[in-house]
């Protein structure tokens, strides 16, 4: 048995959540989100509680499960807390700022990156060198964090670039003279 599958998500109060079939409705606070799982996956609502059964123990069914669960948690974690990535901008000239929706990186090219801030996330630039973005579906939120980062990933060598805040870059010695 899945040890996060067999595990009930817990309904906070203020979140109202509708079950029709295998797709699942949360609303919440702070948004609303839908999704549909696999059509093996037994979602059951009790009470304050979803739970996720599986037919059987077949490899796929057994994978199934403690996805199903884990996307389900995130989901009611998503409408009530939010999810939030922070990114920082290292190198001399490298900075962001925010023109209305968009998110302009100057990163050492001869033009400006130009980034569209999509529908459900927000895009903030606390400073010139670090970027925030939030938003309450988890994986939109590191899909465009993950964008942003791939606009100049950070270098081996000085560790200029994008980065996650807290991300350790493995560096290189460079070379070396006579």
């Amino acid at each position: 048995m899945s040890r996060i599958g067999r595990m009930p998500v817990e309904i906070p109060a203020g979140v109202d959540v509708k079950l029709n079939g295998n797709t699942l409705t949360v609303k919440g606070p702070k948004g609303t989100l839908t999704s549909s799982f696999h059509q093996n996956m037994e979602i059951i609502k009790e009470g304050n509680q979803i739970i996720v059964n599986r037919p059987n123990d077949l490899k796929q069914n057994r994978a199934l499960h403690g996805l199903t669960r884990s996307l389900i948690a995130n989901m009611v974690t998503g409408v009530t807390q939010g999810f939030e990535k922070n990114l920082e901008i290292i190198g001399v000239g490298f900075r962001a700022q925010k023109q209305g929706k968009k998110l302009v990186l100057t990163l050492g090219y001869s033009h400006p990156v130009e980034i569209e801030e999509p529908a459900g996330i927000t895009i903030d630039v606390p400073a010139p060198d670090k970027i925030t973005v939030k938003g309450i579906d988890k994986q939109l939120v590191g899909e465009i964090a993950a964008i942003i980062r791939s606009k100049r990933p950070p270098e081996p060598y000085k560790g200029k670039g994008i980065r996650y805040v807290g991300e350790y870059v493995i560096r290189k010695e460079g070379k070396t003279g006579k």
